[in-house]
């Protein structure tokens, strides 16, 4: 019987040595840091995936890209930022700068348009999330939308060449 009893007791005590008395807090997050990390991870990149067309249901996805030229946090306590984007239009590449929400679902942002007017395209209302270097969402225009998806690249970083000399 006291081998019982002395079991339980080693039981009950590692179980509550085990169990935190209190819950662990969390850590609120560095909004500066992640908007600067966001800015950095957007300008000069490029968006490649692919996306779907409700117009096109059974059509596989399209191959689909955009190159962020530059994304800066417009001033002010608001979440709007400013992206430089090329959008392909045709055979061509339009420059255009559009004033994007940005919101935060912890520490990840998530580009949220409503009904935003992009200049010779259209309008439409976007939600995109990005993590690490990826991003997937949802997109509406006028009578369609779809989803999309992909990878964000950076080009390397460009370093000047040895020379070999060394200078005295």
């Amino acid at each position: 019987m006291t081998r019982i009893i002395t079991l339980i007791m080693l039981l009950t005590a590692a179980r509550a040595h085990a169990q935190p008395t209190t819950a662990p807090a969390t850590q609120p997050f560095d909004r500066g840091a992640l908007e600067r990390q966001f800015e950095q991870t957007m300008s000069g990149a490029r968006m490649v995936g692919y996306s779907t067309d409700t117009r096109r249901p059974d059509a596989p996805p399209r191959q689909d890209g955009y190159t962020i030229d530059k994304v800066t946090k417009l001033p002010g306590n608001n979440d709007n930022w400013m992206f430089t984007a090329r959008i392909p239009f045709g055979d061509a590449e339009l420059a255009v700068p559009l004033v994007i929400p940005v919101r935060w679902a912890g520490d990840t942002p998530v580009i949220s348009v409503t009904d935003l007017t992009v200049p010779k395209m259209g309008t439409y209302t976007a939600r995109v999330l990005i993590y690490r270097d990826t991003y997937v969402g949802t997109w509406f225009g006028r009578d369609h939308g779809g989803q999309l998806w992909g990878r964000i690249e950076r080009p390397a970083p460009t370093t000047a060449p040895a020379t070999g000399q060394v200078n005295h």
